[in-house]
């Protein structure tokens, strides 16, 4: 399975402040903590976690499970970013493709998924999407 980006920012940010601490780093140069606070990333975490758990009860074949799982964690992380505002270039690209490499995993087809909409592929989340 496809690494939530979620970890790796918390990975980042831990490391940084190890860093700091053994005087590897300057404070000024550890940046991970300021663009992914903790609470930041908690909060999308636990989105991603509810995705995943939706994925795994999801029929494949149903477009309308599917998209429903896709709406939803959309919509979700626009709340996360309402509150923390932290969603931006890279960290839309990041949730945008591990929601479909998510998707994917779970045995849908999001080519066809997104083509039956008439949409490509890099549109799966933009009906939704706030950030």
């Amino acid at each position: 399975m496809m690494e939530r980006p979620t970890l790796r920012w918390r990975r980042a940010a831990e490391e940084q402040a190890v860093a700091v601490s053994a005087g590897l780093l300057t404070p000024e140069k550890a940046y991970a903590g300021r663009l992914w606070p903790a609470e930041f990333v908690a909060a999308a975490d636990a989105t991603l976690t509810r995705y995943d758990a939706d994925l795994r009860t999801l029929d494949p074949a149903s477009d309308e499970q599917a998209w429903a799982a896709v709406e939803r964690v959309v919509t979700a992380l626009n709340d996360v970013n309402d509150e923390h505002g932290r969603i931006e270039t890279s960290e839309r690209e990041a949730f945008a493709e591990y929601i479909d490499a998510a998707l994917h995993e779970a045995g849908v087809d999001v080519a066809a998924l997104t083509a039956r909409r008439d949409l490509d592929r890099s549109e799966l989340t933009d009906q939704w999407r706030d950030w």
